[in-house]
């Protein structure tokens, strides 16, 4: 079984492919970035080892895209793994020529929020530093030039937190994609000793918190890391971490219809953003039938952000795209660790 080539050393490609010299680790290396997968295209490296390492491996990638689907300028691409393993990855536009890459962690996920998906599989595993970065290496692949990554598909980042951050060390690397840190950000539903990490080892990512509800008897209801982690020691976490970074701080509030939209859950919001720079950004859900909750109304909505208005609350509103295919905020999840071979593309 063949492991990801992304995120190794310069010895521990040269091992692992039986390489005689370094530079033939970094022509394969600097191909992989600019998108050459086939090690037969790889015209710089001599032509026995070309063709021996087509022989042995066929690509570059461990992984292989088996579903692609695509909608509101939206791409989401299945990719499967040696081990049968299956995970979602999304292309967003905002419209204006610019293009994100939305990577998963994990398959699967242990947090179990009630709201999400991906939350029904249970953590199945973690990706390893390489299978995340091929995520981005196929989404690349489109077309587009991506600019911005966000650590927001199927799983915790902080949870799988080496391999995530060696995965953003991979990708921000000058003799590769490049991406700048401040362009990337890692989403957490509150784990709060991996902020506490992150906040150590002062990676300047941007950070953004799934927040959902500021009342710990609702938050632990419907988000478990709350119970282990409640909202007090969420806020004294992101308070150490904006004083390390000074960087402005994303609360991501899923509203839940008849849930976490009222007077008081706005109230609770406004105590909860004191003495913190972040900016709420409200997300209407988006439907997953099967959890049992309800989309708030447009109606529900407006009161809810006139509330936000009179107590002063820094907050946006975003319309998730992608929601036919299933690639939106929350929708992300694979329904078995092996697709059937039509599905291939």
């Amino acid at each position: 079984m063949k492991d990801s080539l992304f995120c190794l050393s310069e010895k521990e490609m040269m091992d692992e492919l039986k390489l005689d010299k370094p530079f033939q680790a970094r022509i394969i290396h600097q191909a992989m970035t600019k998108g050459v997968v086939d090690f037969s295209a790889m015209t710089s490296l001599p032509k026995d080892i070309r063709e021996r390492l087509t022989k042995e491996r066929g690509s570059a990638l461990s992984g292989r895209i088996i579903r692609k689907e695509e909608a509101d300028s939206t791409v989401k691409l299945a990719i499967s793994f040696p081990d049968g393993a299956i995970i979602e990855c999304v292309r967003l536009s905002d419209g204006s020529g610019r293009y994100t890459a939305c990577l998963s962690s994990q398959v699967g996920c242990a947090m179990g929020c009630a709201f999400c998906k991906t939350g029904t599989m249970g953590l199945v595993r973690n990706l390893s530093a390489g299978e995340i970065v091929e995520q981005f290496a196929f989404l690349s692949s489109l077309g587009e030039r991506i600019s911005h990554i966000v650590f927001m598909g199927m799983g915790e980042a902080l949870h799988n937190f080496t391999a995530a951050m060696d995965a953003i060390k991979e990708l921000h690397r000058e003799d590769g994609w490049g991406i700048s840190y401040r362009k990337m950000t890692v989403s957490t539903c509150g784990l709060v000793p991996g902020i506490r990490k992150l906040t150590e080892i002062d990676m300047p990512v941007r950070l953004a918190v799934s927040l959902v509800s500021a009342d710990d008897a609702t938050r632990s209801r419907i988000m478990r890391i709350n119970r282990a982690y409640p909202l007090s020691e969420l806020k004294s976490a992101l308070i150490s971490f904006q004083r390390r970074q000074d960087r402005r701080l994303t609360l991501e509030y899923c509203m839940l219809g008849h849930v976490n939209t009222d007077k008081h859950s706005a109230e609770e919001l406004m105590r909860f953003c004191r003495g913190l720079d972040a900016l709420v950004n409200l997300i209407p859900w988006n439907p997953v039938p099967e959890l049992g909750f309800e989309a708030p109304s447009e109606q529900e909505i407006r009161l809810f952000e006139n509330e936000l208005k009179k107590l002063h609350v820094n907050y946006t509103i975003r319309r998730s795209k992608g929601q036919s295919i299933s690639g939106a905020c929350g929708q992300l999840a694979t329904e078995s660790r092996k697709e059937k071979e039509s599905s291939h593309i």
